[in-house]
């Protein structure tokens, strides 16, 4: 069962499984694989990065969530796809940006 142990932001990525990640509250950094993180998806209007996929290292806006086929529709910002609509990107190729 998995236990919820607070959240962070990922500092730095170690390699394609392991990420460091810094505790908001307390600043420990901790090593964590994967499987033990889950993406944050902000409301609509707010900012993400594409983490995965055709656009990956892009910053955009979350334009719409389609909860039924767990992906959203966004808006490249900043990157060389600037102005770009992705109408539908898996909830897991974008994070919520700080």
């Amino acid at each position: 069962m998995p236990v919820s142990a607070g959240s962070g932001v990922i500092v730095r990525c170690i390699s394609k499984y392991l990420a460091e990640i810094e505790m908001q509250g307390s600043g420990d950094v901790l090593r964590i694989d994967q499987e033990q993180l889950e993406t944050v998806i902000p409301q609509v209007g707010g900012r993400v990065l594409v983490v995965n996929g055709e656009f990956v290292g892009q910053k955009a806006t979350l334009e719409s969530i389609d909860t039924r086929k767990f992906c959203a529709s966004i808006r490249i910002v900043k990157g060389p796809d600037s102005g770009t609509v992705v109408p539908s990107i898996d909830y897991e190729d974008i994070c919520k940006l700080g």
